[in-house]
């Protein structure tokens, strides 16, 4: 890949006490040939040298505007100037390597290319492993896309549609924000294979924040598609309404004890958790419908771009 291709890109190191780690981690994206003027540290407030470390290496150093990880991509989303931005965590946990991968995939005409990490021996715990995984699944529900890897903290993604992203949920939920934002809105999102290291330094994600994360993927859940949230949120009258029946039917049969007003109330909700299944898979074939529409304009307006530009050098030619 030539270095002009790479000057479209720029990556974006949200930091915070990384300094046993950051120089490594910025050694190995320069050399993947990305310029000094193209990586971006955003510094959280480090108070271990972090910072010093980062301008010893010639890249541009940030202080970053609030607190968390989401208003650090916020904050280096403001010094770019190239089409796409890679995110990547700077505690050597994501090899630079990859940078090339997902700039090669998002040629393909994605909006956003994922890392799907394949852990080493050691660089993960099963804890860690189960709790993304249980979180992707909960992602892939709610927005009705098929992602191995939600949480990556290594992805790349077109500046326009990252700017469009409202950056409120914060700390480690900014990931799903931006995958959920992509899923509902043009739908271009894949993802890849990238190797994933044991991290330098000191983990800062804790179980705790799994909590968390699910909690905002159930808002923006509500935010991007409501309609399947509430339909969702109906389906579920039929746990209630299928142990009732199921209760009814038992003494209707093996006791001979009717209970027609439970029974009726059985059927109620079993109907009702029923319908509001069916409408809320309808809401996710809506919402895909709307996506494909959307990709549609977005394609006419690129074709329109491309001719006028076209006309514009045949005029000057």
């Amino acid at each position: 890949m030539n270095n002009t291709a790479l000057k479209d890109i720029t990556v974006i190191i949200p930091v915070l006490n990384e300094a046993e780690a950051i120089g490594r981690v910025i050694d190995e994206v320069l050399e993947t040939g990305i310029p000094h003027s193209n990586i971006i540290v955003v510094d959280g407030g480090s108070t271990d040298g972090t910072v010093e470390i980062a301008k010893s290496k010639g890249v541009c150093v940030v202080p970053q505007e609030g607190k968390g990880k989401a208003l650090a991509i916020k904050t280096g989303l403001k010094y770019v100037g190239t089409p796409y931005v890679v995110v990547m965590d700077g505690d050597y946990s994501y090899p630079a390597k990859h940078i090339l991968d997902l700039y090669a995939k998002i040629l393909e005409g994605y909006d956003l290319v994922i890392g799907k990490r394949k852990c080493e021996k050691g660089s993960q715990s099963i804890v860690y492993r189960f709790g993304n995984w249980v979180l992707t699944k909960i992602f892939n529900l709610l927005f009705g896309v098929g992602i191995g890897d939600v949480l990556s903290g290594m992805y790349i993604v077109h500046r326009d549609r990252l700017r469009e992203v409202s950056f409120e949920m914060p700390h480690f939920s900014v990931e799903s924000e931006i995958a959920a934002h992509i899923a509902a809105t043009t739908g271009r999102i894949t993802e890849i294979p990238i190797h994933y290291r044991r991290r330098i330094g000191e983990k800062k994600l804790r179980i705790r924040h799994g909590l968390v994360i699910a909690r905002d993927m159930v808002r923006l859940a509500w935010r991007y598609n409501p309609a399947f949230f509430i339909f969702a949120l109906g389906a579920l009258l039929l746990v209630p309404g299928l142990v009732l029946g199921a209760w009814a039917a038992y003494h209707y049969f093996f006791t001979g004890i009717k209970y027609y007003v439970k029974g009726l109330i059985a059927i109620i909700l079993t109907l009702a958790g029923f319908l509001s299944m069916f409408h809320a898979i309808m809401a996710i074939y809506v919402k895909r419908i709307e996506m494909r529409a959307q990709q549609r304009i977005e394609n006419l307006k690129e074709y329109i771009r491309e001719v006028l530009r076209e006309n514009r050098i045949n005029k000057e030619s």
